[in-house]
């Protein structure tokens, strides 16, 4: 699951809101609504995210929140550190063959650490 699909099947539930009913609002596929919520579609595009903010109700802070976390919900990452330092290369990949083994408390950790380094603001908005 991604943090996106986290969120939008919560307020599908809290909504009250079936899949099927929510898909056709938004004029997508119940699949795809599906697959945003399970991780197995990327990131939203901008005009979803602004569709579900809508139907939600969601303004300022939440709908701020709900944008966030489209951004952060791509779940085939691929990183780049060309240019970059041995260090930021071999943290690249220990993360990526030790991700999959690593808890929920020390996935917080780790988020934590990096939110504080950058002031809990990302590089650059998708939307």
């Amino acid at each position: 699951m991604t943090p996106f699909g986290v969120k939008m099947r919560a307020l599908r539930e809290q909504k009250g809101l079936k899949l099927k009913d929510m898909a056709q609002t938004l004029r997508v596929s119940s699949a795809y609504l599906s697959a945003l919520e399970h991780g197995h579609r990327g990131r939203p595009g901008p005009g979803l995210v602004m569709q579900v903010c809508e139907l939600f109700g969601l303004i300022w802070d939440d709908a701020e929140e709900i944008k966030r976390l489209a951004r952060l919900s791509h779940p085939k990452v691929t990183l780049d550190t060309s240019g970059l330092s041995p260090r930021a290369t071999e943290l690249a990949n220990l993360l990526g063959e030790a991700i999959d083994d690593l808890d929920e408390a020390t996935l917080q950790w780790m988020i934590d650490e990096i939110k504080s380094t950058r002031g809990g603001r990302p590089k650059e908005p998708l939307f």
